[in-house]
């Protein structure tokens, strides 16, 4: 009998000790008071810092939604390598990033619904007639970040494209900017809504052409893959719907992006 009760005893505790381990990360928020961010603060216009402190889109949003939790929420601010280790190990709740959504991600990450899109689109000079469509780089030269996506969207779009694209690639994207201003470029690809800031914040130097090009892709926040997440990210889906259906996501869009956004009301990953 005491050998069965030491038994029962233990499998009670190692009942425990799983639920402990299975604990819901929605609870886990709510019990603490705070929703844990992890976010690199390097993003314009997502998350950046001005006089030191954090400003930018993901703020504001993650703003509402812990307000709509009765939550605080604390950012952590990492060099972006360092982030998604951090989500893993449980160091924070989420990551704000935002991530492009990806197959190979939401196999691994629960996404949330789209905030942004993140699809490549071409910055080109405010007095530029020359280009008022994506194929007008037909013949010209256009710079794009090194070994990034934008680049390998650029590559296969001029492939269609005759005369042929002259293609610059640099390490820093301030670098390409500097060059178009400079008029050593015709245009700069990157994604929607960094260049858009940039055009926004100097409209009389830049200015975007639409519509983006390539594979439509859509930004989105993170949580842990798994069922212990899916309660936090089903309820911060919540909150993005309502934002979307009353405007208030639109507004913050135009607000810190330059404009308004069209995006699903589920992850959709890029093609």
């Amino acid at each position: 009998m005491k050998k069965l009760a030491v038994a029962t005893l233990l499998m009670a505790l190692g009942l425990s000790a799983m639920a402990s381990s299975q604990a819901d990360t929605l609870d886990d928020v709510k019990a603490r008071g705070v929703l844990r961010v992890g976010t690199e603060m390097q993003f314009a216009p997502f998350d950046y810092l001005e006089n030191g402190k954090q400003t930018g889109f993901n703020k504001a949003v993650f703003e509402a939604v812990g307000k709509a939790l009765g939550v605080e929420v604390g950012f952590v601010d990492l060099p972006w390598p360092s982030v998604l280790p951090g989500l893993e190990a449980g160091k924070y709740d989420m990551v704000a990033g935002p991530l492009i959504i990806t197959s190979e991600r939401m196999q691994r990450y629960r996404f949330t619904d789209p905030v942004a899109e993140s699809s490549v689109a071409l910055m080109i000079r405010a007095n530029d007639d020359d280009i008022s469509a994506p194929e007008d780089i037909a013949g010209k030269t256009v710079g794009a970040g090194k070994a990034s996506a934008q680049l390998a969207t650029l590559q296969a779009y001029a492939e269609s494209l005759d005369p042929p694209v002259a293609i610059r690639e640099y390490v820093d994207n301030n670098q390409a900017y500097a060059d178009l201003a400079a008029k050593r470029l015709d245009a700069v690809a990157n994604s929607l809504p960094n260049i858009a800031y940039l055009a926004k914040q100097r409209p009389s130097l830049f200015k975007v052409v639409t519509p983006s090009f390539g594979p439509k892709s859509y930004f989105a926040y993170i949580g842990r893959g798994g069922d212990d997440s899916q309660r936090l990210i089903d309820t911060f889906n919540d909150v993005l719907a309502k934002m979307r259906a009353d405007g208030r996501l639109a507004a913050l869009q135009e607000q810190w992006i330059g404009q308004k956004m069209d995006v699903p009301d589920h992850p959709v990953p890029a093609q």
